[in-house]
């Protein structure tokens, strides 16, 4: 079910927000600020929403999320499937966080909040008068989670990056495509689904240790799964895994031929050990 997608509430309204509705699901207690733009991080706080939290979305006064002009749009309301697809279940309300009453609207928010999810460039929420510190300072308890391209620190952190950089840079694209051609990037935005996915993990996991300290997801580092066996293989063996096509060396992909109709056919099975029947 997708929520009020296409609705921006004033920054007068912000009263109104502090007595969310209940929803049924196991973070019906949980209450999630979503100031992330795009995909990576307003999916985290999806999944969050999906599973019963009160998710209410931060947007940039008088522009909006950037997905909300990303993509195919709703033949019925012309939204775009972008932004109700990383949106759903969610409150929304415009502030402009530049402007100090509408930071002290925030602050009154973070107040009553159990985490905050954000997807700025490192510095610009402390450039912002709302750093960390300050954050804790309006409510100790509450978790922090970064979506960045490369992390708050190091030699790349102020650099802006997307799924495809994490994709290229972490050896993905270079393991998938036919052997012998070239890189191919997935057609969908999987690290920022998978990002969006392990920041939402990583909230549940503050939320239970008791509203803990600032977590950060760093999607350039954590692309998915064939992002840590390309680098383990690298940093224990000096191999680069090569590009299989389809399939892999433990996934193998046979082409068979159906003698009754002369079509070729492609199976795709998986193989399992001893005792895994």
């Amino acid at each position: 079910m997708v929520g009020e997608a296409g609705r921006c509430y004033s920054s007068a309204t912000v009263g109104s927000m502090m007595a969310g509705p209940h929803r049924p699901g196991p973070l019906s207690d949980v209450r999630v600020l979503d100031l992330s733009t795009v995909l990576a991080g307003p999916g985290c706080a999806r999944y969050l929403a999906d599973f019963g939290a009160d998710v209410i979305k931060v947007e940039r006064a008088g522009l909006g999320d950037t997905a909300r002009n990303l993509g195919w749009r709703d033949a019925e309301d012309g939204e775009t499937l972008f932004f109700k697809g990383a949106n759903r279940n969610k409150r929304f309300i415009e502030l402009d966080l530049r402007n100090e009453a509408d930071r002290a609207r925030l602050l009154a928010l973070v107040a009553v909040s159990d985490v905050l999810v954000e997807n700025m460039r490192p510095g610009k929420l402390d450039a912002l008068g709302l750093s960390a510190d300050v954050l804790h300072q309006a409510n100790p308890k509450l978790v922090i989670v970064r979506v960045t391209a490369f992390g708050q620190t190091g030699p790349y952190k102020d650099r802006p990056g997307f799924a495809t950089l994490a994709e290229a840079m972490s050896g993905f694209a270079a393991i998938n495509g036919d052997a012998d051609g070239a890189p191919t990037l997935p057609p969908i935005a999987l690290t920022d689904e998978v990002t969006g996915l392990a920041g939402a993990f990583c909230d549940d996991g503050g939320v239970a240790l008791g509203r803990g300290p600032s977590r950060r997801r760093q999607p350039a580092r954590e692309s998915g799964a064939a992002d840590g066996t390309v680098a383990l293989l690298w940093l224990r063996n000096g191999e680069q895994q090569p590009r299989h096509g389809s399939g892999s060396l433990l996934r193998p992909t046979w082409h068979l031929q159906d003698q009754r109709s002369e079509v070729g056919r492609r199976v795709h099975l998986g193989r399992l050990g001893r005792g895994e029947e």
